[in-house]
């Protein structure tokens, strides 16, 4: 597999230092995670060449060398689509003409067409507005739309939804997750938004004060208790599902995870197909025994397995469901009360569920 070789060390302001040495697999969305201040954007422009790191530094692109000792190539010569947090637009050209400039600077004759950027991305209706007339969603999506029609070999987003609302983020973020499957370019996806990445992101690169912490697949990660992701408000466990059918009756869609039905608001799809289930952990409570009249319809059997307390009100609970793992999120008290322990074996119930993208080949 192609990967993006990082050995890269670079100083910022007040002495910071970031060092990070890792092979990032050039498949997917890999989110670069972690909180403000931790070192994400540095390592994105480092990438990009919009930052020089220390002499010594490298970063390779599969077989080519972009920063070693022998090179530094400039950030046009990368091959790299790049969104900022502020889209950044021409605002002299309408959406039509920003859209055509990134198609004049593709550097290769292989890449996406402006009508297969606009259908992912949902821009049709927008060809002929001036840029000054957008919402900061829609300019957004004329951004990404720019950044994927100049076909890059590694596409780098630093928090592109951090300037939205509620649902344009939902909007952008569903536009940019079909882009990216149609496209196949492998993404660097920079966020300190859990919820935000566990819609998104294959893998995880998780920063702190400039150092890689943890890196994996987010389906691993996200349900570790040790994990960064599970100590943010938005913490939540996936599950790797296949779609079972349809309850046409009551507009309900039947998914399975090690042998166990979960049922979801209906979605679209044929019995077999794969998904994966963002479960939050504040949505999950525990019971001693299995519930027989409530109006929770996913209830399943579980086991616990770790129980995180120290002095906070509340207690994180990872529970083991067959070879798959779900957090629970409750109190102190609950924890006390129910006498809970490692071992045990408890009822889990989920209040709600979010059906995240399909997913073909988790990595």
């Amino acid at each position: 597999m192609s990967q993006l070789a990082l050995r890269v060390r670079c100083r910022g302001a007040d002495d910071f230092l970031l060092e990070v040495s890792e092979n990032l697999p050039l498949l997917g969305v890999t989110a670069i995670y972690g909180a403000s201040g931790s070192g994400k954007t540095t390592l994105l422009e480092c990438i990009a060449g919009l930052r020089s790191a220390e002499p010594g530094s490298q970063i390779h692109f599969d077989t080519t060398p972009w920063q070693d000792n022998a090179t530094q190539l400039p950030p046009w010569q990368r091959g790299i689509g790049y969104v900022f947090q502020d889209a950044r637009l021409f605002p002299h050209l309408d959406v039509e003409g920003n859209l055509h400039y990134g198609l004049q600077r593709h550097r290769h004759s292989s890449g996406p067409s402006v009508a297969e950027v606009c259908h992912w991305l949902g821009l049709e209706p927008l060809l002929h507005r001036q840029c000054d007339t957008l919402s900061a969603g829609q300019r957004q999506r004329v951004a990404m739309g720019r950044a994927l029609l100049a076909a890059p070999r590694l596409l780098l987003l630093d928090e592109p939804l951090a300037n939205l609302d509620g649902d344009s983020r939902r909007q952008c973020l569903d536009a940019l997750k079909r882009a990216i499957c149609a496209s196949q370019v492998p993404a660097l996806y920079v966020s300190h938004d859990a919820e935000e990445v566990s819609q998104l992101a294959d893998r995880l690169l998780i920063l702190e004060s400039g150092q890689v912490v943890q890196h994996g697949s987010l389906l691993a990660l996200s349900s570790r208790i040790d994990c960064a992701l599970s100590r943010d408000e938005q913490a939540a466990a996936i599950l790797q599902c296949e779609l079972a059918g349809h309850d046409e009756a009551f507009g309900l869609s039947e998914l399975r995870a090690e042998g166990h039905s979960l049922w979801v608001n209906h979605m679209p799809g044929a019995p077999g197909e794969q998904h994966r289930l963002r479960i939050p952990a504040r949505d999950v409570s525990l019971c001693r025994e299995q519930p027989r009249q409530t109006s929770i319809l996913n209830v399943l059997p579980v086991q616990v397995t770790e129980i995180e307390t120290g002095d906070s009100p509340r207690a994180l609970v990872r529970l083991a469901v067959g070879e798959q793992f779900l957090l629970a999120r409750i109190t102190r008290k609950s924890a006390t009360t129910l006498q809970l322990k490692p071992g045990d074996h408890v009822f889990a119930q989920i209040k709600s569920t979010a059906l995240l993208t399909e997913i073909a080949d988790p990595a």
